[in-house]
């Protein structure tokens, strides 16, 4: 059985060299130089500068047909030439849960077409969803995504493509982490 619980760890040392922190939105994160993401258990102290917890969970506003496309073409996390990444935690507002979870699917994906904009830049980047509301963490998300630096552009355009949605107006905490290995 795979690991479903991570620790993202900003410290002076670890796997993934931190090259820029930017505080997009909110409350600022203390900087670190190194992140590591490792396998949890949700008993472990807190270690390192910070430490953001997070769990592997189901696709919560996917449908069948959005994760049956998504599957087909997405890549894993860890591939050898990936060697630039991004974690970027989020919080969303209260109004955001507030919603009903079909008034916040039609935001996601009628609206700001979350999937399908992120479709697009598959294979080349691979991400990975992390679930941290639940644990009573500062951030609701944290997004990991790792691609190769010759689709650091086209990273910037998936970017550039989501904050500009309906969704992103609901975020009200979101700190961009750059990273490279």
């Amino acid at each position: 059985m795979t690991n479903t619980i991570f620790d993202f760890i900003g410290d002076s040392s670890g796997e993934w060299e931190v090259t820029s922190i930017t505080t997009i939105k909110g409350e600022y994160l203390k900087p670190v130089t190194h992140i590591s993401k490792v396998p949890s258990n949700l008993v472990q102290s807190k270690s390192g500068i910070w430490t953001l917890r997070g769990i592997v969970s189901n696709l919560r506003y996917t449908e069948k047909e959005e994760k049956l496309k998504l599957t087909a073409i997405q890549e894993d996390l860890g591939r050898e030439n990936a060697t630039y990444a991004a974690f970027i935690p989020i919080r969303k507002s209260e109004d955001w849960w507030n919603l009903a979870q079909d008034e916040r699917r039609k935001i996601m994906e009628n609206q700001s077409q979350h999937t399908q904009t992120g479709m697009k830049y598959l294979p080349a980047i691979a991400r990975k969803l992390f679930h941290s509301r639940d644990l009573r963490e500062p951030f609701d998300f944290l997004t990991w995504f790792e691609y190769a630096p010759t689709d650091a552009d086209a990273f910037e355009e998936l970017l550039y493509a989501l904050r500009k949605t309906e969704e992103w107006n609901y975020i009200d905490r979101e700190i961009d982490i750059r990273l490279k290995k």
